[in-house]
């Protein structure tokens, strides 16, 4: 099998190499900047880099997007009366539903946590789990492939039923603790053990529950115990509070501007997800421009 990871950062440079050292498949990697001596680059970096990508789908070709948040397919094969709504805060003006089609994805979820510390030097925190799945719910030959091949590469890669199930699981989180984290430059557990941001938090979830109900997806737990689950990764500081504090973009549209278009779309209210959305798209701005 032939694999290409492209954007071979953190997340996607771990991949690459657990892959690589496996020997089970031909690993290629597309990276930029110093790091260059799957597509695995941040949400926001997708619409620039699809045409590229494009150029790399043959006629078996399977693209794993292994991406935070809301991704452009969500609606792909969801049923009900929104299935192949295109989500304009994640793919602006259809471009990515266009030129990496969502027939050709098996989803993925990332859970490991890993950063970027020099050029071709990648840390690894915590987690190897890769949760995979096809938008229309089967168990399809080619995500049991795949899964296999992370599998013999050392990594968890469970092929999902449901991976809207899962994938909201995830973003439970990032949708509120990310975002309070950056907002208030502070590593999780200090969010989570000040009774004011913690209240925040989940009042944030409580409103994005209400949103994932509404599209179809029944949360396997509830609130308290996803809020005790990301309690117990202790004092770690989330992607979105890392790229403020090095200058980066942050993710923001994918991880909640999503959730708010959504609402949007289902008539949910969503008071305080809006209003926090609006303080750290703010704090992006400043930060991009001091004077703004």
């Amino acid at each position: 099998m032939n694999v290409c990871v492209f954007g071979a950062g953190a997340i996607g440079g771990y991949v690459a190499a657990k892959l690589a050292s496996a020997g089970e498949a031909d690993v290629s990697c597309v990276a930029r900047g110093p790091h260059l001596a799957v597509i695995a680059v941040k949400a926001h970096s997708l619409p620039a880099a699809a045409p590229s990508i494009q150029h790399l789908i043959g006629k078996q070709t399977t693209l794993v997007p292994a991406i935070n948040g809301v991704p452009w397919w969500y609606f792909y094969k969801s049923g009900g009366r929104y299935e192949n709504t295109r989500l304009q805060s994640v793919d602006p003006d259809g471009k990515l539903w266009d030129l990496l089609p969502p027939p050709r994805v098996v989803g993925c979820i990332v859970y490991p946590a890993t950063d970027l510390v020099a050029p071709g030097v990648i840390e690894h925190t915590y987690s190897n789990r890769f949760d995979l799945g096809e938008p229309d719910g089967s168990k399809s030959e080619r995500a049991q492939v795949f899964s296999q091949l992370m599998i013999k590469a050392g990594l968890r890669a469970p092929v999902r039923p449901r991976i809207r199930e899962n994938l909201w699981v995830k973003l439970w989180g990032n949708l509120s603790f990310n975002m309070i984290c950056a907002l208030t430059r502070s590593p999780l557990d200090a969010v989570i053990a000040n009774p004011e941001t913690r209240a925040l938090a989940r009042t944030m979830m409580v409103e994005a529950q209400g949103v994932a109900e509404k599209v179809g997806v029944k949360l396997p737990l509830d609130v308290d115990a996803r809020i005790a689950g990301a309690a117990e990764v202790g004092s770690h500081k989330p992607s979105t509070l890392v790229d403020l504090e090095r200058g980066r973009p942050m993710e923001i549209d994918a991880l909640l501007g999503a959730v708010v278009e959504m609402a949007r779309l289902t008539a949910v209210p969503v008071p305080t997800c809006e209003s926090v959305l609006a303080l750290v798209r703010q704090l992006a701005r400043a930060a991009a421009s001091p004077s703004a």
